[in-house]
């Protein structure tokens, strides 16, 4: 039985074999719509582009920090802040509508990816070599995601908070208590 098995499975891989490798083919005609960077990678948006897609939607205080030596899966980080939480899906959306307007024309498009449209105030577009980030004031403030990317400590350093988390411990952690050696 187990046999039998195995040699109707060994027969469906080879009848895929085909169409995997016409898949390979199209996958590649398409990856051909998208721009190759100076490293042969091929990217949905480049930096460039981004930038100025960010510029036209008027997003404020706008930062791309470099992070290749830091991880393997990106580039780039890009941290935009939106005014409100429509403008924070406007900027999201400016981005996808861009690389649709890039690819226009080619047999499959290769769209950014996006996560958090649900409450809008944080939304990350993944655009291959590139994440953006694009945030409302209050998120930026409280995630303060760029200290994360860069050497920087944060600028409104509160001395209080930084005692609350120093932990002190007693000298004598027992039970009983110490006993004084009176000196003669």
């Amino acid at each position: 039985m187990l046999a039998a098995l195995r040699s109707k499975s060994a027969v469906a891989v080879a009848n895929l074999r085909p169409h995997l490798c016409n898949l390979n083919l199209k996958l590649r005609k398409t990856m051909a719509s998208l721009t190759p960077d100076i490293d042969g990678k091929t990217e949905i948006l480049k930096l460039e582009e981004i930038e100025q897609v960010l510029r036209d939607v008027h997003a404020d205080d706008v930062r791309v920090i470099p992070v290749g030596h830091f991880c393997d899966w990106t580039d780039y980080m890009v941290f935009a802040t939106g005014r409100s939480t429509w403008h924070v899906r406007n900027i999201a959306e400016a981005l996808v509508y861009k690389a649709k307007k890039k690819q226009e024309g080619s047999p499959r498009m290769l769209l950014p990816s996006l996560d958090g449209e649900e409450n809008a105030s944080w939304i990350v577009v993944d655009s291959g070599n590139v994440m953006i980030h694009a945030l409302d004031e209050k998120a930026r403030a409280y995630y303060d995601l760029e200290s994360h990317w860069t050497k920087e400590k944060p600028s409104d350093s509160n001395p209080e908070l930084d005692k609350a988390t120093v932990k002190v411990r007693p000298k004598n952690n027992s039970k009983r208590r110490v006993q004084i050696k009176a000196t003669n």
